[in-house]
């Protein structure tokens, strides 16, 4: 994956060097009124593409912020959930106990008084 994203990184700054050779005519840029910028058209559009890079930074470090915030949520809905479950086990065991008690025990009759014995 390395090598990959090596590649991708070379193929664009080799762009971008053959398209700063090819465009160094000087452009004129109005940002505001009375605010001019004069220089070639590779270095704006470089640093057009610069800002867009950083603008998709900060959303996909957003993004992520909110992944993280969304999964601690549901983190502590299932904390929740289990506690919950846990406490029905837990009920569920004293009830059986309960119940277990007030069943009548089994006697066990093989015709010698209850008692059997292996020969």
């Amino acid at each position: 994956m390395r090598q990959v994203n090596f590649v991708v990184i070379f193929v664009i700054a080799l762009a971008l060097v053959l398209f700063g050779i090819e465009n160094t005519e000087p452009v004129i840029i109005h940002i505001a009124p009375g605010i001019d910028v004069e220089s070639p058209l590779c270095v704006e559009l470089i640093i057009a593409m610069g800002i867009g890079a950083v603008f998709a930074w900060v959303f996909s470090v957003w993004a992520q912020v909110q992944g993280y915030i969304s999964f601690g949520k549901d983190m502590q809905q299932r904390e929740v959930r289990i506690q919950q479950l846990e406490q029905d086990v837990q009920r569920y065991r004293v009830e059986l106990e309960e119940q277990s008690l007030m069943l009548p025990a089994a006697k066990v009759e093989d015709g010698d008084g209850g008692e059997a014995f292996a020969q």
